[in-house]
């Protein structure tokens, strides 16, 4: 659920249906402004502030999905 939801952002943001999970975000043609909006299209859909720092470290789908998920599963439950 969250990979296709950061998928879905991807693809969006990046006017591409295919591409590998494991690509890499500038690869395939992003930059900085690019994932600033990826950014703030994770916080609107999953509700987590990923740092714009941590998103360049981990440039993938994949890896951006497990830090969501680790922020997750680590944030408080009210």
């Amino acid at each position: 659920m969250i990979k296709s939801k950061i998928r879905d952002i991807w693809s969006s943001e990046l006017r591409l249906a295919e591409f590998s999970d494991d690509d890499d975000f500038f690869v395939l043609g992003g930059q900085s402004l690019a994932m600033m909006r990826i950014q703030r299209g994770i916080t609107a859909e999953l509700g987590v502030e990923v740092p714009i720092d941590q998103l360049f470290r981990v440039p993938t789908v994949t890896a951006i999905a497990d830090h969501v998920e680790t922020m997750l599963a680590a944030k408080p439950t009210v």
